[in-house]
């Protein structure tokens, strides 16, 4: 009841004078009070680049001032773009969505469990595969279990997920990350390239630097993730991130995942050539709660469809809402999880969508 009183004290104290502030001090009093050591926000049209800063510190007690260029973990963020890169080997007559798992991987077959016989890839990337939850907490299988370059790891991680017989009741979405890695084994078998590979065509294509793991894995003066104890990530080489690469392992910077947002944006608008507008739009919002890599909801106040992503890989929390009506994305990139920061990113999200969100 105590937090519940300060949250609405906060609120609303900050929203009585955030119209005589600017977005960015706005926005940095909203970090400051849920102890965010760096937020990096944008908003931007299918055109151009409306507003973006860089706020704090990449590091805490450090000199590591915030930069648009830092590198930030997007966790399950990654999904959209594995959603997409499906998309276009579709599109290209490579695979079809409802190509089988077992038409691809036969041999695996045999020891799986029956119940997963007639998975496709629509149902890993739009989460209809009634598979078991596994993330970053999981202790089973061990790394012992698991051997082979990162490529056959992710081969024998998704043989030893599909001999697992899931236990959840019928609903419509599972939301189990296994489902984007198996997704991903399907991409690498039709084209005969890793995951990585594909994901650095895509970037080249799109002038983007993706990376993989922790940021500052390979650069101790890039951004370090914090737990909701405030307790940083260390550097280190975690192969439970190869095991969910096309799931939830990349990191970019938001200077960068601006153009990939503003390319969603754009194929909504029927600007794409890559993709029609009604392709664009299916993926966003063609089946409910979840679609191909993006949730959409209606806003009750505006009546205006956003679809979005969240991605909470432990350290990090990046949320993207893209609103094809007006035209507009926001994107809002963390480097410490919890759930006060969570409140922070969508008060910041509110009053964003309040100043450009028309």
């Amino acid at each position: 009841m105590k937090n519940t009183i300060l949250f609405t004290f906060i609120t609303t104290f900050i929203f009585s004078f955030s119209y005589s502030q600017t977005i960015e001090r706005f926005a940095d009093s909203i970090r400051n009070i849920y102890k965010i050591p760096e937020l990096n926000y944008a908003i931007v049209s299918s055109e151009k680049i409306i507003e973006i800063k860089a706020l704090g510190h990449k590091k805490i007690n450090s000199n590591l001032i915030a930069e648009l260029t830092d590198e930030f973990r997007i966790g399950s963020n990654t999904k959209t773009i594995t959603s997409y890169i499906a998309s276009l080997l579709v599109k290209e007559g490579k695979i079809k969505w409802e190509t089988k798992f077992f038409d691809l991987y036969p041999e695996l077959k045999a020891k799986s469990d029956s119940s997963y016989y007639n998975l496709t890839l629509q149902d890993f990337i739009t989460f209809r595969a009634k598979i078991i939850h596994w993330s970053y907490g999981n202790t089973t299988p061990t790394k012992k279990e698991i051997k082979g370059n990162e490529q056959q790891q992710r081969y024998e991680f998704v043989s030893w997920i599909l001999q697992q017989k899931s236990d959840k009741e019928k609903q419509k979405v599972y939301w189990a990350n296994p489902s984007y890695v198996a997704a991903g084994l399907m991409l690498e078998k039709v084209t005969g390239k890793d995951y990585e590979t594909l994901i650095n065509e895509l970037g080249k294509k799109l002038e983007i630097k993706f990376g993989f793991g922790q940021p500052n894995f390979k650069d101790k003066n890039q951004t370090w993730g914090y737990n909701e104890e405030l307790i940083p990530e260390k550097p280190a080489e975690n192969y439970k991130l190869n095991w969910l690469s096309s799931a939830g392992n990349l990191n970019v910077s938001l200077s960068d995942y601006v153009k990939f947002i503003q390319m969603q944006l754009n194929g909504l608008l029927g600007n794409s050539k890559e993709l029609s507008a009604e392709e664009f739009n299916y993926m966003h919002y063609g089946l409910d709660e979840f679609s191909f890599g993006w949730e959409w909801f209606t806003d009750e106040i505006n009546n205006l469809k956003y679809s979005f992503h969240k991605g909470s890989p432990g350290t990090f929390l990046t949320e993207v809402f893209i609103c094809k009506e007006t035209n507009k994305a926001f994107i809002l990139f963390a480097n410490k999880q919890s759930e006060d920061v969570e409140k922070g990113l969508w008060i910041i999200f509110e009053e964003l969508n309040k100043k450009y969100g028309r």
